[in-house]
């Protein structure tokens, strides 16, 4: 007789799922993606799983899901969810989009612009950089300048946030000097949107790409993103036809936009649970939900602060989703020990960084779900104690400090 998969995984802590899941109870994971997810979340994800391809019901909650994206992202543009991590967007606008000779202008000062170049590059795109250092935002006039003496481009790419560095482009500003001069635009929001303000049509973003693990709270495995007539109209003008299937944009417009059949089975498990976010994301309203995050990120960077932690980024472009610190030189070689011992013996979770900020930036996730008081002073009280646990001297009250912006800001 065949062993059940419990009894085959002996060597592991965990014998069953719901093990891992009573293992999670009560901790926080106060990371910058995935996030926490509300139980009314969990519970959508646990409906009855229907047969996405023949019934008409679930076509309509995946239309409805769209809609509710539409709103959040203020467009009238098509949005679509595909089913795979915030990464599969970014992919498959770039496969859709690119071709062999195309000239693509990559905005790029953090790991995720650069990713993007090289996604294009893979695509055989001939790739120009307009780069900054990874703690300074990108800069609009110096953009225009730019394009003035390097241009034309048929596309560029840029990130709205940059998540392991914590920093937040000023976007309202860089797009419409790009649809000046004519250039599609592919743009990363995948963890800003629902924490940063984002207004697709007004400031002329082309596609703008998403995932639901992010200020959304929905469990990992769907990407969305919004898609323009100029950018339908460019993957439909293409000399080659789009190499594959599972990123080729195009089929999501000839099958299920045009004749309602879906390219391929969708997770209804995890619409359901985005449905359900999107939801209330929208049933809190725009201005409080933004609200929220920015008071969240002033209180967590003045609690930063009290413990002599210097915020990474400059600190007009820091994000309201996610704080990016450098961590001090004393504490480098003991970092990921000191993330260690939070989540070990205090159930706190924080993040270190990859890329060039690997082994020098902690983050705290302060999104969606993680956006939340009491949350947040957890966070801090935790991260306060390990820090003089391992010897390092607090130059302020991190938690007075975080009670007082908090209290500044409601």
């Amino acid at each position: 007789m065949t062993q059940s998969i419990a009894k085959r995984g002996t060597t592991g802590m965990f014998r069953h799922p719901l093990d891992f899941a009573r293992h999670l109870e009560g901790r926080l994971v106060f990371t910058p993606g995935p996030t926490e997810v509300s139980r009314q979340v969990r519970e959508a994800m646990a409906l009855p799983v229907a047969n996405s391809d023949l019934d008409p019901d679930f076509a309509e909650l995946y239309r409805a899901t769209c809609a509710g994206l539409q709103d959040l992202l203020h467009t009238r543009n098509d949005v679509l969810i595909l089913a795979g991590e915030g990464l599969l967007g970014l992919e498959a606008a770039i496969a859709s989009l690119v071709e062999p000779g195309d000239r693509v202008l990559a905005l790029a000062n953090g790991l995720y612009g650069h990713g993007f170049a090289e996604f294009a590059r893979d695509y055989g795109a001939e790739v120009t950089v307009f780069e900054a250092p990874d703690r300074q935002p990108l800069d609009a006039d110096d953009l225009r300048r730019f394009l003035r003496q390097r241009g034309p481009f048929k596309l560029a790419t840029l990130v709205h946030c940059e998540t392991p560095t914590g920093l937040t482009n000023p976007v309202d500003q860089l797009l419409p000097v790009l649809h000046e001069h004519g250039i599609l635009t592919v743009m990363d929001s995948v963890s800003a949107i629902a924490a940063e303000p984002l207004e697709t049509d007004a400031w002329h973003a082309d596609v703008v790409l998403g995932g639901s693990q992010k200020a959304l709270s929905a469990p990992p495995g769907l990407a969305f993103l919004s898609v323009s007539p100029a950018a339908w109209q460019a993957m439909e003008r293409r000399r080659e036809r789009i190499r594959g299937v599972y990123l080729n944009l195009l089929l999501w417009r000839e099958q299920w936009l045009e004749k309602g059949v879906f390219p391929y089975t969708p997770s209804t498990s995890d619409v359901y649970a985005l449905y359900a976010a999107v939801e209330a994301a929208l049933a809190e309203g725009e201005e409080a939900r933004l609200a929220r995050h920015e008071r969240l990120a002033r209180a967590i960077r003045a609690a930063g602060e009290a413990a002599g932690l210097e915020l990474y980024p400059e600190p007009r472009a820091a994000a309201r989703s996610v704080t990016a610190w450098l961590i001090p030189e004393p504490l480098r070689e003991r970092e990921a020990e000191i993330r260690r011992a939070m989540w070990e013996r205090r159930g706190v979770m924080m993040a270190g960084s990859w890329g060039p900020a690997a082994g020098k930036v902690w983050r705290a996730g302060h999104m969606g779900e993680n956006a939340r008081p009491e949350k947040g002073e957890r966070f801090v009280r935790v991260l306060a104690a390990t820090l003089v646990e391992f010897g390092w001297k607090l130059p302020g009250d991190p938690v007075a400090a975080y009670r007082h912006a908090m209290e500044t800001h409601r």
